[in-house]
């Protein structure tokens, strides 16, 4: 889902070509590389190389959150559809600098509400690492509830969702 999106505090849009210095720059965050895993991303070149795969993918949607003073980008939103998943996942990622002041939780709040009110998806899941109590957090504060593990690439991997009703209103 590409849509331009607001918060208080927060202007959501599409990943662009010219993010490829903020993507270098939180590919190769701390969290980044533990929890999601490393791109092989080191140059500004390979940023955009990277940008590119990921906007000529039809399953893969990546926007960029920002402040909207500033227009400072400091965080993303996917929203992919994986084909081992019956529904699409929703994820982020934040640079440290800006972390704890609930940007996160804005934007993908938001960006859920979208989800929701426009009927994009029945039900979205979220997938995190057991041991990544901050995304865990999150993702509860989101609404979404523990569903299960399951094992990919050697790895153990928790399963979050949420369910919309989309039926009619009487």
């Amino acid at each position: 889902m590409y849509k331009l999106l607001d918060t208080e505090r927060l202007h959501i849009r599409p990943l662009e070509i010219g993010d490829s210095n903020f993507m270098l720059e939180l590919l190769n965050t701390a969290g980044w590389l533990q929890f999601i895993g490393d791109r092989n991303v080191h140059d500004t070149p390979e940023a955009e190389n990277y940008i590119r795969k990921t906007l000529d993918n039809p399953l893969y949607f990546c926007s960029v959150f920002e402040l909207k003073e500033t227009r400072q980008p400091i965080g993303v939103i996917s929203f992919l559809h994986r084909a081992n998943q019956q529904f699409p996942d929703i994820g982020y990622a934040m640079l440290p600098a800006f972390e704890k002041n609930g940007y996160a939780f804005e934007a993908c709040s938001r960006y859920l509400n979208e989800i929701k009110n426009e009927k994009i998806a029945p039900k979205v899941i979220a997938i995190t690492l057991p041991s990544n109590k901050n995304s865990i957090r999150l993702i509860e504060k989101l609404g979404l509830k523990f569903e299960t593990t399951f094992t990919e690439n050697s790895e153990v991997l928790n399963i979050y969702s949420i369910t919309f009703d989309h039926s009619p209103s009487v």
